[in-house]
Order: structure tokens, then C-alpha cells, then sequence
């Protein structure tokens, strides 16, 4: 059997991260896409939390994934395979911020700040193609989000691992490199404020909020694989 054929008799889907990591180190990118599709939400939601903005969320991504693809033989397994993914697209992330806090001056803040009055806002919409957006309670989810990107980074990132991913503190804690308790004061404060904000009756729409399943998940993936074809072969 060759390697073409033993790739598409494999199931992917049913294998452990620990053996889709082996079989990526072996250079499998099939392996990786599976990968990508595991993590891609958890990945995306965490990163639009730190820069606000849908596509540049999006470009992150793809760059961390090439990242790790490369570095893939450092993969020790100890964290989860989500966490040392996510570690490195919020690495990409601040990295991010912090090059555009250095180009951006006073004015441009104070002027984007009078322009818009808040944050940057998210589309109406996040693709009319995808089932899983189209099914969302829309407009309770845009005033979710809305609210959400209000609060401060360091409460916003911790509240969307916690409440919206559905991690754990300790797997929270370790993705951001906090303390357990600090990590509690901050979910704490991050709900307290987006009590005032909103009714009771968001909890439904939780884990709907910024979806990254179907069309939006296999665009990115299909981007991500298409770039490895520049690299040399593993």
C-alpha cells in the first residue's frame, strides 16, 4: 500500500492528538488537517478575543498553524494539544498588538476612538453560507459579541476560554500563563461587567458566540495546507 493509499484508508477523525501529532511529525499533512478542524474554533476564539477584528483573527490563525507545523517536532505532549496550539497563536497574537500600538500614535487613537465610540464592531453577519451562523440566534449573538469585545483584554481573553470554549481554570490558566486564582478574579469581573450589560436570558446563546465551524473552518484549512506546499518536504 502506498502512502497516498494508507492516508485515505486512515480515519482521522477517530485518532487521539497524540497519534495525529506522531503521524504530522512523520509528515502527514492530512493528519494536520484533521488537526486544524479539532482546534480551529478554540483557536479562533481566543485570538479574535486579543485583536477585535474578524480577519486579522483569521490571519493569525493561519499563521500560528504554519508555526507549529514547523515546529511540530518540539511537540512533547506536556500540555494538550489545544494548548500549546493556542499558546502559539496568542504569541502571534500580542506580538501582533503590540507592533500595532507602536505604529499608531495618539491622534489615530483619539480619533478612531471619536469615530466609532467603542471597539472595533463585528460584521452583521459571519457568512450567510454557514449553517452553524445561519442557525445562531443572530441578533442576541451580534449583542453578545458586542458586548464581550467591550470588556478589557486581560478580562475579555480569560472569559472567552472559560465561558465561551469551555475550559477548564487550570487549562485556562496554563494557556495564558496566569495563576488559578488570578484566572477566577478575572472570569469574576468579566461576568460582573457583562451583567450590567445584558440580560440574563444570553447564557442560552453562549455557545453559539463567534462561530468557526463548516464553511469558515474548511476555508481556513484549505488556506493553511495550501501554504505548505512552499515548504521543503519533512
Amino acid at each position: 500500500m502506498t502512502a497516498i493509499d494508507a492516508s485515505l484508508a486512515r480515519d482521522y477523525a477517530a485518532l487521539e492528538d497524540a497519534a495525529l501529532v506522531a503521524l504530522v511529525q512523520a509528515g502527514d499533512r492530512e493528519a494536520f488537517r484533521q488537526v486544524m478542524r479539532r482546534c480551529n474554533q478554540r483557536l479562533y476564539r481566543v485570538v479574535r478575543g486579543v485583536v477585535d477584528d474578524d480577519a486579522e483573527a483569521e490571519d493569525v490563525v493561519q499563521e500560528a498553524y504554519v508555526h507549529a507545523y514547523a515546529h511540530i517536532g518540539g511537540y512533547r505532549g506536556d500540555a494538550s494539544l489545544a494548548t500549546w496550539l493556542a499558546r502559539i497563536a496568542l504569541n502571534e497574537a500580542y506580538g501582533r498588538l503590540r507592533r500595532r500600538r507602536q505604529t499608531m500614535d495618539i491622534e489615530q487613537v483619539e480619533a478612531v476612538a471619536a469615530a466609532s465610540g467603542r471597539v472595533v464592531a463585528f460584521p452583521n453577519r459571519f457568512g450567510g453560507e454557514d449553517p452553524a451562523a445561519a442557525a445562531a440566534r443572530e441578533q442576541l449573538r451580534r449583542l453578545l459579541e458586542h458586548a464581550v469585545d467591550a470588556l478589557p483584554e486581560a478580562f475579555r481573553v480569560v472569559f472567552v476560554l472559560r465561558d465561551v470554549e469551555g475550559c477548564s481554570v487550570e487549562e485556562t490558566a496554563d494557556t495564558l500563563g496566569l495563576r488559578s486564582e488570578t484566572v477566577k478574579t478575572r472570569l469574576h469581573r468579566a461576568r460582573r461587567l457583562l451583567r450590567n450589560a445584558l440580560h440574563d436570558n444570553v447564557a442560552a446563546s453562549l455557545s453559539d458566540a463567534f462561530p468557526f465551524l463548516g464553511a469558515r473552518c474548511e476555508r481556513m484549512t484549505e488556506a493553511v495546507l495550501a501554504r505548505f506546499d512552499a515548504l521543503p518536504p519533512r
